[in-house]
């Protein structure tokens, strides 16, 4: 028996690994996060698999539950939404099954700033103008950001910033935000990306505050800031140069 931690991407139901969505058709139990995975993944799950949403449980519930899947000695598949190695809660879940002596595997998935970076059609991070993309929140009620970790911080980098779980607080990113980028800076706020009801504003750091104000999002929307986001007159990359040797052309810089 083994339980599957499964990142189940941004929503789409086929924005899922192939491995993803085998361990999902495999598992007799399927714990999913209902409230923020999208209910048409479930497509994949066998016909008589016990489903269970773990959005009204609490910890020691799920644990409950990988108990006893362990004791009947069925797989599990755990899906969370977006890719498992940010804010999945999903550590403090290995670290229960560990004292249990239960098994367990990760299946990466589709973030959701790679979602909404395809859903802009942009690449975030362009040649002479930003090589870094940050990952960030603000403080919720589920957890604290650490004190070293602010906007202000990381918008001093002027990286490209993709701020999570933050939408109730535009008004503060914003205010720490501006005095590194300038008010001018591109900002693009993404809605449920890939969902059928995803939405996208654009603006900037001096009206984007206001366009939220008149088309409120709310919860699952992230905000992207960073001048990459509006760039069209930056350097092309050396790396399809055709003077740019590299050992994979097997040639002498010359045109090909």
């Amino acid at each position: 028996m083994t339980v599957h931690f499964i990142g189940a991407g941004p929503g789409a139901a086929d924005l899922i690994t192939v491995r993803g969505r085998d361990l999902i058709a495999a598992s007799p139990v399927v714990l999913w996060a209902g409230s923020i995975v999208s209910k048409d993944l479930l497509v994949h799950c066998r016909p008589d698999a016990r489903i269970v949403d773990t959005a009204p449980l609490s910890l020691d519930e799920i644990e409950a539950e990988f108990v006893r899947a362990h004791a009947a000695g069925e797989d599990v598949a755990r899906l969370h939404s977006g890719d498992l190695s940010v804010w999945s809660a999903m550590g403090e879940q290995i670290r229960r099954l560990e004292r249990h002596g239960i098994p367990y595997t990760v299946t990466p998935g589709v973030p959701s700033f790679a979602a909404a970076a395809s859903v802009l059609r942009q690449e975030l991070t362009l040649p002479e103008v930003t090589q870094s993309v940050v990952l960030t929140r603000t403080s919720g009620r589920a957890s604290a950001m650490p004190e070293s970790e602010t906007i202000a911080a990381f918008a001093a980098t002027r990286a490209t910033l993709a701020v999570h779980l933050s939408i109730h607080v535009l008004d503060k990113v914003v205010d720490e935000a501006t005095p590194f980028y300038g008010a001018d800076c591109p900002v693009a706020v993404v809605f449920r990306a890939t969902w059928a009801d995803e939405r996208v504003v654009r603006g900037t750091l001096a009206t984007i505050v206001a366009q939220l104000a008149a088309e409120p999002m709310e919860r699952t929307a992230l905000i992207l800031i960073g001048p990459a986001l509006a760039a069209r007159d930056f350097r092309e990359s050396s790396l399809y140069d055709a003077a740019y040797q590299r050992r994979f052309r097997g040639r002498d810089g010359r045109p090909e």
